[in-house]
């Protein structure tokens, strides 16, 4: 065991990429885990895998989280003592399409993780949920102790599964656990299924825009600097006995931006930062969608300090610079 190596699933992927480059810059030995899936091009995957793998302190391993031998392998080699868990198949609407994936992945493939941290001397477990998890909930802002019983989506019946999973192996093992609700998160390097790609590249390519609810929808945004910020902060933050948790070394956060933008605003942001209007095709609410995000992040502003910025204008400015750069874009 290497004292300061962190494993980090899903290290191609958008949050991934940017926590592990993160921990990188600051000296720590990284292992990166993907298993580079087809959910969205794996050419951004690979680019992201690129810039990591030129950095001091960063190896690879191309595994899939549901093969459990594989998993085992790699926590008996490493017994790495931190252990970051981002690997999930994106996206609520694919999980309709696709459920077999998300018990592969989410449940198989989160137990493989609980296992190897149980037996193989991790002190942290921090892995990602989902602000999903609220689904039917109206009472706004959701807060960590809300109930989250009525999930819409599957993808959100598959990250509540996780949470359960890991207060049960806190509870059971003392095993320090931190999950994280993350909400809208978005920025440079961002996943291509996602509304700020989605609405960027119909835009470039002249095509409508498609607005779910009839653009009705308001989200949450968190820029994904805020998010490795706060990652890397909880990171060292390891958990003791919480009597929320049932005194188990379990806790829970909200990461967002606490203050939920119109959806139209974002798209009127990226039309002026394009240079170009977009077209509109007006569309039903999808099934597993909700109307409204908007995270209650007090328990984490006062546990760490964290203070969400930039506001969603420069956050959208940044992302259109990087998808200008990355896909050789005009500009204006």
């Amino acid at each position: 065991m290497v004292e300061n190596t962190v494993l980090v699933t899903g290290a191609a992927g958008f949050i991934g990429f940017h926590l592990a480059r993160q921990l990188l810059a600051e000296g720590r030995v990284v292992v990166g885990l993907d298993n580079l899936n087809s959910c969205y091009d794996p050419a951004l995957k690979r680019a992201r895998l690129a810039l990591l793998t030129g950095m001091r302190g960063f190896s690879f391993a191309e595994i899939d989280l549901a093969d459990g031998d594989a998993m085992k392998a790699l926590f008996a080699r490493h017994r790495f003592p931190t252990v970051v868990h981002l690997a999930a198949p994106a996206g609520v609407r694919y999980s309709i399409e696709n459920p077999q994936t998300y018990v592969s992945s989410n449940l198989v493939g989160f137990l493989n993780i609980l296992e190897g941290a149980r037996f193989h001397g991790c002190r942290h477990l921090v892995y990602a949920s989902s602000s999903s998890v609220y689904g039917a909930n109206t009472k706004m802002p959701f807060a960590v102790l809300d109930r989250t019983d009525h999930p819409v989506s599957f993808y959100a019946a598959t990250k509540k599964a996780n949470e359960v999973m890991a207060q049960a192996y806190s509870h059971l093992y003392r095993l320090p656990v931190t999950g994280l609700r993350f909400f809208t998160i978005y920025g440079p390097w961002g996943r291509p299924d996602m509304a700020l790609f989605l609405f960027a590249d119909a835009i470039v390519k002249g095509q409508p825009i498609r607005l779910f609810n009839e653009g009705r929808m308001r989200r949450d945004f968190t820029y994904i600097d805020d998010v490795v910020a706060v990652l890397a902060t909880l990171t060292d933050r390891i958990p003791t006995d919480n009597p929320a948790a049932g005194n188990a070394p379990s806790v829970l956060y909200n990461v967002g931006n606490h203050r939920p933008e119109e959806l139209m605003r974002l798209v009127g942001l990226l039309e002026q930062e394009l240079g170009r209007s977009a077209g509109r095709e007006m569309l039903p609410m999808q099934p597993g969608d909700v109307p409204e995000t908007f995270a209650d992040i007090s328990d984490l502003m006062a546990d760490t300090g964290f203070a969400p910025t930039p506001p969603i204008d420069q956050g959208v400015r940044s992302f259109v610079h990087w998808y200008r750069g990355y896909f050789e874009v005009w500009n204006g």
